[in-house]
């Protein structure tokens, strides 16, 4: 696992945004996976910027939403509170992807389809070829995607029952509180493992703790996040604030800083080589 830890969050979601975009130009038919909430609203602000500059390409690029609410009224395409509306506000409006090539789990099937949608929704993950790269936040249980404590290492794309935590933690940010769904439809923790990449991003003092446990506490299922201890091929990217509790900060730095896969992310590297390359010129 790669833990980076930057000074503000302003630099951690543009340091997120610039691997997300990296990978895509590196492998345009990449399949991402994607996530929500306020920690990626400025990470989808500036891979828009980055697409409005020509840095980016999203055309031929499929992607899979790790969850979405189970209950709410409408069409998932104008409830402000799905996430489905959120990925067009945030991101897919703005750039060239092609929506048919965007999915996020169908939490507005019928009562009697949830769960042959969640099966049909690992299906399209499969046809796929699998995600790439799954972008990930932490919620204050400590959970990945909707997987609350207790939930399965191996478990698969499912509707689940959500915890007093994640409702304190989500409620406010719905139109009427009172009308947050209590169940959503989640990636499993076994689906996000089958990612080839993990990338998490968290930010700001409220998620010091958890992030602690997370990345240098034992494995449990009572915290999904520590799954990522299991993966190949994790990378955390923290804001000064939320890795303020972890033990080994100067090791992270260390490794960061000497790193070659990152050097191309190390702001000093970057001033140098385009130094460099002005002076060529």
């Amino acid at each position: 696992m790669d833990i980076i830890v930057m000074p503000t969050a302003a630099e951690a979601e543009l340091l997120t945004a610039r691997i997300i975009a990296d990978a895509i130009n590196a492998k345009p038919f990449y399949k991402l996976g994607l996530a929500t909430g306020r920690t990626m609203e400025n990470v989808y602000a500036e891979l828009v910027k980055m697409y409005k500059a020509g840095k980016v390409d999203f055309s031929r690029v499929i992607s899979f939403n790790l969850d979405e609410y189970v209950g709410l009224k409408g069409k998932a395409e104008t409830n402000k509170d799905s996430y489905r509306y959120f990925m067009n506000y945030h991101l897919f409006n703005h750039v060239n992807i092609d929506k048919r090539n965007t999915h996020v789990p169908n939490g507005f099937a019928p009562a009697d389809e949830l769960d042959a949608a969640a099966i049909a929704y690992e299906e399209e993950m499969e046809d796929a070829g699998g995600v790439d790269m799954q972008l990930l936040g932490i919620g204050r249980s400590g959970h990945i995607g909707f997987n609350e404590p207790m939930s399965s290492f191996s478990s698969r794309t499912r509707v689940v029952t959500l915890t007093k935590t994640t409702y304190e933690q989500n409620s406010p940010l719905f139109t009427k509180p009172e009308d947050m769904p209590m169940r959503a439809m989640t990636m499993g923790v076994g689906t996000c493992l089958d990612a080839k990449r993990l990338l998490l991003l968290a930010t700001h003092k409220e998620k010091a703790n958890i992030v602690a446990a997370a990345l240098e506490g034992p494995v449990t299922n009572m915290i999904s996040a520590t799954a990522l201890q299991l993966h190949e091929n994790a990378v955390v990217v923290l804001d000064a604030d939320a890795a303020s509790k972890l033990k080994y900060k100067e090791e992270y730095a260390f490794q960061f800083a000497n790193d070659p896969k990152w050097a191309a992310y190390q702001p000093a590297k970057r001033k140098a080589s385009r130094a460099k390359a002005k002076a060529k010129k």
